[in-house]
C-alpha cells in the first residue's frame, strides 16, 4: 500500500515537472521564437504554447515600443564647434525571428548604431541648423537607422534629439552673435523708416508745388502749432505771396 502511494505521489510530480517545462503562456505583446533540438521551427503566440521538454526551446520577444536613451555624444559639427548632444530613440520589433537569430543582442546593437549615427550626421552640419533645424536632422537620423536596423527585424519609428549642451565661451558667442543681428536688423528697419519718409516728403512737395493754396494753409498750421507752445514772443516771416491774396490791387495792376 505504501508503496502504490510513492508511485502514484511519483507519478504526480512528474507530470507537474513535466508541465511546467512544457506549457508556456505569452501575453498579446509577446512572441515565442521556438528550437527544435536547436533548430527554428516557428514563432509561436499569443496565448497556450506547448513545448516538448528537453527537445524544444522558447525565446520571448516583446513587440510593444522600447524607448532607449541615446548617452551624450561629443559631436564636432562642420564650422568645428564641439557639442554634446543626447537624444531618445524609439524603435520595435516587426520581425522576432530575424530579432533573435540575425543578432545576439538587438538592443544593445541598436544602442551602438544610434550613438554612431548620432554623431555621423549631426557632424555633417553647422551648429545653426543643429540647434535652429532639428525637426529635419531628427528624421535624417530615423531613417538612416530605420534603414540600417531593417535586416534585424526592428523598425526605428522616431528619434528626437534632446540636449545640445554648449560650453561657456560658445554661449557668449551665440549671445554677442544674437545681439549683434538685433542691432543689425533695428538699422534696417530705421532706414526703411527713413526711406519711406523721404519718398512720402517728396510726393507732399510735389503736391504743394501744385497748389499754392494747400502750401498757405500748411502756413497757418505750422503757425497755429507754434502759439500752442509757451513760449511769449514769437517771431515768423511773412510771404510777400500770402500778402497778394489779402491787401487789394490797385486798378490796372496786373
Amino acid at each position: 500500500m505504501m508503496l502504490d502511494y510513492l508511485s502514484y505521489l511519483l507519478l504526480v510530480v512528474v507530470v507537474v515537472m513535466f508541465l511546467s517545462v512544457a506549457i508556456r503562456i505569452l501575453r498579446e505583446y509577446e512572441r515565442g521564437i521556438v528550437f527544435t533540438l536547436g533548430r527554428f521551427t516557428g514563432v509561436k503566440g499569443p496565448g497556450l504554447i506547448i513545448l516538448i521538454p528537453f527537445a524544444q526551446q522558447m525565446v520571448k520577444v516583446d513587440l510593444r515600443v522600447v524607448v532607449q536613451d541615446v548617452p551624450p555624444q561629443d559631436v564636432i559639427t562642420r564650422d568645428n564647434v564641439t557639442v554634446k548632444v543626447n537624444a531618445v530613440l524609439y524603435f520595435r520589433i516587426v520581425d522576432p525571428e530575424r530579432a533573435i537569430i540575425k543578432v545576439a543582442d538587438f538592443m544593445a546593437a541598436t544602442s551602438q548604431l544610434a550613438q554612431t549615427t548620432l554623431r555621423s550626421v549631426l557632424g555633417k552640419h553647422e551648429l545653426d541648423e543643429l540647434l535652429a533645424e532639428r525637426d529635419r536632422l531628427n528624421a535624417d537620423i530615423q531613417e538612416i537607422l530605420d534603414q540600417q536596423t531593417d535586416a534585424w527585424g526592428i523598425k526605428v519609428t522616431n528619434v528626437e534629439i534632446k540636449h545640445v549642451d554648449l560650453n561657456e565661451s560658445m554661449i557668449r558667442a551665440i549671445a554677442k552673435q544674437a545681439e549683434a543681428e538685433r542691432l543689425r536688423r533695428a538699422k534696417v528697419i530705421n532706414a526703411e523708416g527713413e526711406q519711406q519718409a523721404a519718398e512720402k516728403l517728396v510726393e507732399a512737395g510735389r503736391l504743394l508745388a501744385r497748389e499754392p493754396q494747400a502750401m498757405q494753409l500748411r502756413y497757418f498750421a505750422a503757425l497755429h502749432d507754434i502759439a500752442s507752445e509757451r513760449s511769449s514772443t514769437i517771431v515768423f516771416p511773412l510771404p510777400t505771396d500770402l500778402l497778394t491774396h489779402l491787401v487789394p490791387r490797385p486798378d490796372g495792376a496786373k
